[in-house]
């Protein structure tokens, strides 16, 4: 079992970890234990009521928050042509094809998103083994795979976040950085969970949100009332 540090046990001690608490309340908590030397990042969890075994009950996508993150991610595109210059003045960070894929052939990772122009997906295809297990591989579900590369590069840049829950049903997504004011990390929170909502699929049977626990990187995590998570 990990040994839990002198500072996190001063963080556990302040306040009830069973206690339910209403969504501004969670951000504020989470905010002041959020006391590392580095600017941490908040993230929340929704563990909801699916069997994603069920292909009607996997939930995937991606979304704009309003604030963005707080972190800039490098976006990879595989485009040739006239796409391939759009996305270059569109901001991409690496731009290529057959160049692109032996470079990741050859070990090379560094980058956070990859977008492709669907008439590339079959060359990408071939990473498929590499890029997948890393969660980088384009997808239409995430609007990764699209001719529309300005736009899904603009969106990146902006704050986009892509999201999928796990085998246990968990959504994990980073809502901001610690230094966020409050109303900035709960307007964020707030199009997450709608969202969530949203995408709650038809065969979900029982209590779709089972719980919601707000937490930092090195912060211990707040439960938020999963009867009144939208608030």
């Amino acid at each position: 079992m990990a040994k839990v540090g002198k500072r996190t046990q001063e963080l556990l001690k302040s306040f009830d970890q069973l206690q339910l608490f209403e969504t501004g309340e969670a951000i504020a908590l989470v905010k002041k234990n959020a006391n590392a030397k580095f600017d941490e990042t908040i993230e929340v969890a929704f563990r909801l009521g699916i069997d994603t075994r069920h292909a009607d009950q996997q939930i995937r996508g991606a979304v704009v928050l309003p604030h963005g993150t707080g972190k800039t991610r490098s976006v990879l595109v595989f485009a040739k042509g006239e796409k391939a210059n759009e996305a270059e003045s569109a901001g991409a960070d690496f731009v290529g094809a057959e160049d692109i894929v032996q470079k990741i052939q050859g070990g090379w990772f560094g980058f956070d998103v990859a977008v492709a122009t669907p008439d590339l997906m079959g060359l990408v295809g071939r990473l498929g083994k590499l890029l997948g297990p890393k969660g980088l591989m384009p997808n239409p579900k995430t609007g990764t795979v699209t001719f529309d590369v300005a736009r899904a590069i603009a969106e990146i840049k902006a704050g986009k976040v892509e999201y999928r829950a796990d085998k246990a049903g968990i959504i994990h997504v980073p809502l901001g950085k610690a230094s966020f004011e409050e109303p900035k990390l709960l307007e964020n929170y707030k199009t997450m969970a709608e969202v969530v909502m949203r995408a709650k699929p038809a065969a979900a049977k029982g209590q779709y949100v089972k719980s919601v626990m707000l937490s930092s990187s090195m912060g211990p995590s707040v439960r938020i009332n999963p009867l009144k998570y939208l608030g």
